[in-house]
């Protein structure tokens, strides 16, 4: 009879935890799943990935019927909003996902346990008053919102707000502020925008989306603009006050000077995520944070406290649902004796605004640190089907090493640039050249045939262009 309760304790239900949890009661072992939260799914299902893009694609009906795309194709209608509806067909698509991953884990006999865990020793974790032990913990706690000094959220009196609060607004805000021009505040700035709000988008640095490729920055900043977006970039929010249903925020030059004051009815303060670790009891086994506040772990996923492993949003890199579902399974297979690897080279990053915004591997300035490169860019305005639809805006860029043609990153920004990466970024994981990309048939017309084309242009044959 095994000394531990289980072979596999997982902290944290949210898309790494519940994925692992669900891969290793697979794999036959004997698995449980601590989670405090009502509901499974953690922040991606409950009030991050899932209900957001509910609310972007209904805002998105929305915008094209108050006259944008429809009326072009000659459908005249005068849309009403019914913003209570649209919060309950965002609550019923969120209830739907998290009711089907308790289901899968009564199917693969997964035990929830249900409470905040914290470690008594290695192989020991309290979870509420219980106390559980188990020979493997992996810990995926994920992240929350990074707070701002001087801005105070409430979400309950919905004036000043983080993500979550600004998925359940009651009323539309005649001028709202998004403090941080990364995915999230885009995203819902976005939603807010759709719907009536007039938006402005505060960001410290001289350009949008962090990280991303320095000609995706520029170009959705002009795409942005043109929505209607009020962007004051280089600049710093150093107070915000709130009297009533109004805040004021005191905004000034990142670079130091003089003072501005900016009224709104709703701000939004979205600069970032931080790992949660705090109350885990990490302590008491002796592990101790990187200067990021992350848990470090070898590429297996193992902590170095034997029979600790740590993955997603609590371990360096980006923090995304689906590395952290891959590292998940991947966990999961090492603890039970297999070989699970994955490949943080590759992993696609989306934002869902509209068009949408998606890229994989390097961008071209941090290719070029490496090497010479190669680079063919595409205008979506050229791409017959982009073009029927009434959707120009954006391109597709490939980025290739200019010795062995190897595609090192692709970026688009196109209406369905989501779905089009997963093409890239399977090539990319079976070391593809652009000319392996260029010399395969696409279907026409179709908006990933302009992926076809970016990478003849790496070696300057596009054909219609």
């Amino acid at each position: 009879m095994s000394q531990y309760d289980y072979d596999v304790l997982v902290i944290g239900a949210g898309p790494g935890g519940y994925v692992a949890a669900i891969r290793a009661a697979q794999l036959g072992l004997k698995v449980a799943c601590a989670e405090s939260r009502e509901t499974l799914g953690g922040t991606c299902l409950n009030v991050g990935c899932i209900p957001s893009k509910a609310m972007l694609h209904a805002s998105e009906f929305y915008e094209a019927a108050a006259g944008g795309s429809m009326a072009e194709m000659g459908i005249e209608v005068k849309p009403k909003l019914d913003l209570g509806k649209m919060h309950a067909q965002r609550l019923d698509a969120v209830g739907g996902l998290t009711k089907g991953i308790e289901f899968l884990f009564k199917k693969n006999k997964v035990d929830w346990k249900k409470g905040r865990a914290s470690f008594v020793d290695a192989h020991t974790v309290k979870v509420g008053d219980e106390t559980v032990t188990a020979k493997n913990v992996i810990i995926a706690t994920g992240s929350s919102v990074t707070p701002l000094p001087g801005v105070e959220v409430d979400n309950d009196k919905q004036v000043v707000v983080d993500s979550t609060g600004a998925l359940e607004l009651k009323a539309v805000p005649k001028k709202m502020v998004v403090i941080g021009g990364g995915v999230i505040g885009l995203e819902l700035g976005s939603v807010w925008r759709r719907l009536g709000a007039e938006v402005t988008v505060v960001e410290f640095l001289d350009a949008l989306l962090p990280g991303m490729d320095g000609d995706v920055r520029k170009e959705a900043a002009k795409i942005f603009k043109k929505q209607g977006m009020t962007l004051k970039l280089s600049t710093k929010v150093t107070g915000c006050t709130v009297k009533g249903k109004k805040a004021t925020l005191t905004l000034e030059s990142a670079a130091g000077g003089g003072s501005e004051t900016l009224e709104a009815d709703c701000v939004l303060v979205s600069i970032g995520r931080r790992p949660n670790t705090d109350g885990l009891g990490l302590e008491n086994i002796g592990l101790e944070l990187n200067q990021r506040g992350q848990i470090e772990t070898g590429h297996d996923f193992r902590t170095k406290v034997d029979g600790v492993w740590a993955i997603g949003d609590v371990i360096p890199g980006p923090m995304l649902a689906h590395k952290a579902e891959d590292e998940g399974i991947a966990c999961a297979e090492n603890i039970a004796g297999q070989t699970g690897i994955v490949n943080h080279d590759v992993i696609p990053g989306v934002v869902y605004t509209w068009p949408e915004i998606s890229g994989v591997g390097l961008t071209e300035e941090d290719a070029k640190a490496r090497g010479a490169v190669k680079v063919g860019k595409f205008p979506m305005m050229a791409n017959s089907r982009a073009k029927t639809n009434h959707e120009p805006d954006g391109f597709v860029k490939v980025i290739a090493d200019a010795e062995t043609d190897r595609v090192l990153g692709v970026w688009c920004i196109a209406s369905v640039a989501g779905t089009m990466i997963a093409q890239a970024a399977q090539a990319m994981e079976f070391g593809a050249t652009s000319e392996d990309i260029a010399y395969t048939c696409h279907a026409h017309p179709t908006h990933s045939e302009a992926i076809k084309e970016a990478a003849m242009g790496v070696t300057g044959k596009p054909i219609h262009m």
